[in-house]
């Protein structure tokens, strides 16, 4: 009798190993970090012209996150932020050249999860270092990435070549004009990310989806069915555009998701969605003075967040953020937890198992995501959040946030829990704590230290992509 349960219980054991197996598994990370998207662009968020359902269904099925903070208000140290883990006061990329590159050897998020064992894919713009230059994201720890390297390159969606792996990949029928063509970018890159998806179906992968529009040059297949949607609105070619990318994109999104459905991955792949800084108020009138789809302005209330893209306001930085991981991370739950883009590296850095670099000013938020008994501790949170750029700077402790738009300027204080559109500045009425966020900005702030250039020829050749016939012709001179 014993002997007939025997080979049943094995069995048993054996379903049972497998499925603490699985379960133990590292989760694939697919990150969709969209350009220039604003806060309130989402027609979950209360728009009245963005259609974005699928976007809308990732945060009706995970937690959205109302206070995720970007690393920097412009697309390159943006990235650099959160790329590195490292806050604006001593990360290497912090204007927005979209060449300047990340030293050589510089720890990365791709450069962790390769040693823990992840495939490795970034598809969109890097931002971080140019072509010739000691950032291109194969020496950070990316297997592949497929793109633009360099920012400017990256404004149309009609290049005459993308770059893999720093190798020009020619685009059939694109002349140079920026908005029209035969090929289409963003289709390329996206179906470039799929492919890697599924030829990395079978161990932990990273996909870091760094989609470029709605931000560029706008132009786009009319027969795409995201500008069939706008097309005959009475707006201006631009707006109708800018609206059918963000269509387009939330259509991707969609796309993505249903490839690791089908694929049988869903269940254990932690998604990641926000955009990359604040919202730039385009296509401004006497009408909507905050920008034509007001980015930055609560459709249901009117209660704006101060300034945009380029500032240090909330405008500038607050995000749209979304963390989605069926079984792990609550469907439905809206959390105010205050983070920013540094803590992205030791979140995923903790998510597959290992650990950041030490010089890491991000703090890992997996007991926010997953709860802290899963977690197994508590949720720590930052002392202080810190930002420059150029010459302004700000800083975060708590509901309090100190800005400074020049060096010389005086410093500003706010009181974000009473007043999120930064308008009455408290600085003379509260000395102490204003005197605490300058220590903090000067504890922060280090000297820019400056990544490696080996090829100007090749690294011009991109940065100049859209530049026009003088400035080319000046740096051809300046070569000689």
């Amino acid at each position: 009798m014993h002997l007939m349960r025997l080979p049943i219980l094995l069995l048993a054991l054996f379903g049972a190993a497998q499925l603490n197996a699985a379960a133990a598994r590292q989760p694939n990370i697919v990150y969709f970090i969209i350009d220039e998207l604003g806060y309130y662009e989402l027609s979950h968020m209360g728009h009245p012209e963005m259609r974005t359902p699928n976007i809308d269904r990732l945060a009706k099925e995970g937690t959205r996150f109302t206070q995720c903070l970007a690393g920097s208000s412009v697309c390159a140290p943006t990235r650099c932020s959160l790329l590195t883990g490292k806050h604006a006061g001593h990360m290497t990329v912090r204007n927005n050249g979209g060449y300047d590159p990340l030293l050589p050897g510089e720890e990365t998020i791709g450069t962790v999860l390769k040693r823990a064992g992840y495939a490795v894919g970034g598809f969109g713009k890097w931002g971080n270092g140019g072509r010739g230059t000691s950032g291109v994201p194969e020496k950070h720890g990316f297997d592949v990435f497929f793109g633009y390297y360099d920012q400017v390159h990256a404004h149309t969606f009609f290049p005459r070549y993308l770059v893999r792996n720093s190798q020009e990949v020619a685009l059939a029928g694109n002349t140079g004009d920026p908005r029209n063509g035969k090929t289409f970018s963003q289709y390329l890159i996206v179906e470039e990310g799929k492919k890697f998806i599924r030829a990395n179906r079978d161990r932990p992968f990273l996909a870091y989806m760094c989609w470029t529009p709605p931000h560029g040059v706008w132009g786009m297949p009319k027969d795409d069915p995201s500008w069939a949607l706008y097309k005959d609105k009475p707006w201006s070619d631009d707006a109708k555009m800018y609206a059918a990318m963000v269509n387009m994109i939330d259509r991707q999104v969609g796309e993505v998701r249903a490839l690791l459905q089908e694929l049988g991955v869903a269940d254990n792949t932690f998604i990641l969605f926000t955009g990359d800084n604040g919202g730039h108020e385009y296509f401004a009138d006497a009408q909507h003075p905050r920008g034509f789809f007001g980015p930055n302005v609560n459709p249901k209330t009117g209660v704006d967040f101060r300034g945009g893209k380029s500032n240090l306001y909330e405008g500038g930085l607050r995000v749209s953020a979304i963390a989605h991981w069926p079984g792990h991370v609550a469907a439905g739950r809206v959390t105010d937890h205050l983070s920013y883009f540094p803590d992205f590296m030791p979140t995923f850095a903790e998510l597959a198992g290992t650990t950041p670099p030490r010089d890491t000013d991000g703090i890992s938020f997996v007991p926010e995501l997953l709860g802290e008994k899963a977690a197994g501790r508590r949720q720590e949170q930052h002392r202080y959040l810190y930002w420059e750029i150029t010459k302004h700077t700000a800083v975060r402790m708590g509901n309090w946030k100190a800005v400074r738009v020049g060096a010389d300027a005086a410093w500003e204080l706010y009181d974000l829990a009473k007043d999120i559109s930064e308008k009455n500045n408290v600085a003379a009425q509260k000395p102490d704590i204003l005197a605490q966020m300058k220590a903090f900005a000067a504890e922060a702030h280090r000297p820019m230290p400056a990544g490696v250039i080996y090829d100007r020829a090749t690294l011009d050749k991109d940065r100049w992509y859209m530049g026009t016939a003088e400035a080319t012709a000046a740096v051809k001179k300046k070569k000689k």
